[in-house]
């Protein structure tokens, strides 16, 4: 039997809210109500709102890498992304407001490019330069181009989209926003080749 810590159980109803409402959607009392504790007791473990949403979205990042890197990857570098792709896309959809929190809304932790990028500080960006320095390695992608810049275009390509389509600027069904978007990346990787 795992025995949740309050620290665990604050960090768990925060992330239902975020997932359910969005960052504006949890605060401290709502946490506090759903753990069963008073708003000032959260203080003890989290010093305020942002600490509390930043460790979310840090875990968020760990469990994302760690489902990525633990699933078998082909080892050619252009199939590799082409299933990054599709795994993004599948978070995405899957958890939009977590998402959003994580990738597109203003914080003050973020990592930013081009410093935190280029120190490898962004565990899901870092899978990508990997893939295209292998791309590199494998003679399959053009070495001509910087890595981190390839890759924060393969990335803002699918922010992009996905930012297009949960704002409801893509107008079409899910299915075929996720084709719209294996072929817009398709053409990123056959862009990268020699």
């Amino acid at each position: 039997m795992v025995v949740m810590t309050t620290k665990d159980r604050i960090t768990a109803a925060a992330t239902y809210l975020l997932t359910e409402h969005g960052a504006s959607g949890v605060s401290m009392r709502k946490v506090a109500a759903a753990v069963g504790i008073t708003p000032m007791a959260i203080y003890q473990y989290f010093p305020d709102r942002e600490t509390l949403l930043n460790a979310i979205a840090d875990a968020a990042f760990v469990e994302l890498v760690r489902r990525w890197e633990s699933a078998e990857r082909p080892a050619a570098a252009d199939a590799r992304m082409r299933e990054m792709l599709v795994d993004h896309v599948d978070f995405a959809l899957g958890q939009p407001r977590l998402y959003d929190y994580m990738f597109t809304e203003r914080r003050d932790q973020a990592r930013r490019f081009p410093a935190d990028f280029r120190a490898r500080k962004s565990p899901t960006l870092n899978l990508v330069a990997d893939a295209v320095t292998a791309g590199v390695e494998q003679h399959l992608f053009r070495g001509d181009d910087d890595v981190w810049e390839t890759s924060l275009l393969f990335a803002a390509l699918l922010h992009g989209l996905i930012q297009l389509y949960h704002g409801d600027r893509i107008g079409m069904p899910e299915a075929d926003f996720r084709a719209l978007c294996l072929r817009l990346g398709e053409r990123m990787i056959n862009e990268l080749r020699i």
